[in-house]
């Protein structure tokens, strides 16, 4: 008995330590409107279900963000990290009450925290106060010019393709002219296209007789001499065997009935639209080929000597061929490349009109800075005191003791830098940290004439700097020092205005110091430069 007491005890015990739940907050005292961060934490094992609550209020506290769920494992249970951040816009004494959790369907109660919402202290007597000012009119900014030349633009594009869609679209296609050296050339260079037309493959059986034939009664008309083209099958064949006779041409008969039957098939085709089968086209075609070859073998052969111009005038003829070719792909050519710079230069102007001239030149010509704001950006840890700041580039780590006299260093016990880039380049950023052998007193306002001195070694003139406090989003105060100088590259000759930004906060035995420079006037630098301060997170020195 008294073991199961004891086993029942155990168990209720593990149960109850399993389903703990703690909270605590990062502040007990804040300003008004300020966020206090509110941690839940329920330790559970791994087959409990817990659900946190989702209310809009805790108390007389506002929810205004709720975070994601941290879990951490310790050995056999579960440790869930729930994290809200509240607030308040009325000052006085206020409870966080006791706020549910629930395990397994049963609530499980945190503890009740006592916080003090403060007011902002506001000193009228050292901050001047002035009128209230009058109304004024907001000056609507009319780039008319803008629209102007964006429809001169569009009117232009419209006019040139109306004119070449004219000039183009009756003119009719100029098909490059072929020259046979004999009629029997061209008729087996015509039969060989026409198989790979394969028109009757594809069902036009009509269209491939008309063909054929026409090629056979072209060829006999130009090397007999006959108006083959304007007779009936029965004249032409009876025209054939007449001539046959009279040149003492060698044709056999057999020859003019291949030849008969493939025209009356032919006939048959195109006037009673006779359908023949596959094997019957083909034997066609054979005997078409066969004919004209017979009639070519069968005509007399002159022989006789040949010309010395004529051979010249038919080179001439087809170089003159060739060079026309030549000329009118050479035109289109220019043409297509006339068209094309046309269009690349009319919507570049579009483009000029309807964004800016500085647009075009960054999407055409590129821009460093520009790249680097559309860059992947990486959040890291530099230097001791920390400093976690956003870049889009890793920075590098330098040798701090080059950049600093060797009686400076006599007093410093450690010194990181990290830096990407050179005052000489596109974008600048820097990141120093220090810590002294000795506590030392450093003035903030001194730091900023300092560091103007180790730009003016690295070649930096004329640096204008002005001074004012500096905070950061957790709070941290320090001083900021921000102006221009001007910055000469000895390898490239040359000197440009870099707008800077310098940051230094002073904690427990140490110094952390940000610098930033780009070109003046570079919109995306002073992107970058934002961004970054926005991003600053200081680690205390004492972590």
């Amino acid at each position: 008995m008294n073991f199961k007491l004891y086993i029942l005890f155990f168990l209720i015990s593990s149960s109850l330590f399993a389903q703990k739940v703690t909270v605590s907050v990062d502040k007990t005292r804040n300003k008004i409107g300020a966020e206090f961060k509110l941690t839940l934490k329920a330790t559970v094992s791994s087959k409990d279900k817990v659900v946190f609550p989702k209310d809009k209020n805790f108390g007389a506290l506002e929810v205004i963000e709720s975070y994601r769920i941290d879990t951490i494992k310790n050995s056999d249970t579960y440790e869930l990290v729930k994290k809200y951040g509240l607030t308040q816009f009325d000052s006085g004494n206020y409870v966080i009450p006791k706020i549910p959790v629930l395990i397994n369907g049963k609530k499980v109660f945190s503890d009740s925290i006592n916080i003090e919402v403060s007011n902002v202290k506001v000193d009228t007597l050292k901050q001047k106060m002035f009128d209230i000012k009058t109304i004024e009119k907001v000056k609507i900014e009319t780039n008319y010019w803008k629209y102007i030349i964006t429809i001169i633009i569009l009117l232009a594009l419209l006019i040139l393709v109306f004119w070449l869609y004219k000039k183009y679209k009756n003119r009719p296609k100029k098909e490059l002219e072929i020259v046979y050296k004999t009629p029997i050339e061209k008729a087996t260079s015509l039969l060989q296209s026409l198989e790979k037309k394969e028109l009757w493959q594809n069902g036009e059986v009509k269209e491939y007789y008309s063909q054929l034939t026409d090629i056979v009664r072209t060829y006999i008309e130009e090397e007999i001499q006959i108006p083959a083209m304007e007779s009936t099958t029965s004249e032409l064949i009876f025209s054939l065997k007449k001539v046959a006779s009279q040149k003492k041409m060698k044709l056999n008969a057999e020859t003019l009935k291949n030849l008969e039957k493939v025209l009356k098939q032919a006939d048959l085709v195109k006037f009673a639209k006779v359908k023949p089968l596959d094997f019957e086209i083909e034997e066609d075609k054979k005997r078409i080929t066969n004919a004209v070859v017979k009639i070519h073998d069968a005509v007399p052969q002159i022989v006789e000597e040949t010309d010395e111009l004529e051979i010249w005038n038919e080179e001439q003829k087809q170089k003159s061929i060739a060079k026309k070719y030549l000329e009118r792909k050479v035109r289109r050519i220019k043409a297509a490349v006339l068209i094309g710079l046309i269009v690349i230069v009319f919507s570049i102007l579009f483009t000029i009109a309807a964004k800016g001239f500085d647009y075009v030149k960054d999407f055409v010509l590129g821009n460093p800075t520009k790249e680097l704001v559309e860059k992947e950006w990486l959040f890291s840890e530099y230097g001791n005191p920390g400093i976690y700041i956003e870049t889009p580039e890793i920075l590098k780590r330098m040798d701090a003791e080059k950049t600093l006299p060797k009686n400076a260093m006599a007093l410093i016990k450690e010194m990181q830098l990290f830096d990407y880039g050179t005052l000489s380049s596109d974008f600048y950023v820097s990141i120093a940290t220090k810590k002294f052998k000795k506590p030392t007193d450093v003035k903030l306002d001194d730091l900023a004439e300092e560091s103007s001195k180790i730009m003016e070694s690295q070649g930096a003139s004329n640096i204008i700097f002005k001074q004012e406090d500096f905070k950061t989003n957790q709070g941290v105060e320090g001083k900021k020092a921000f102006g221009t100088l001007i910055m000469i590259d000895k390898k490239q000759s040359e000197s440009k205005k870099l707008y800077y930004e310098m940051l230094f906060f002073k904690q427990d035995g140490g110094i952390q110091q940000i610098t930033i420079a780009y070109k003046e006037g570079d919109k995306f630098g002073a992107e970058i430069a934002g961004r970054i301060l926005n991003s600053i997170e200081l680690k205390n020195a004492q972590e």
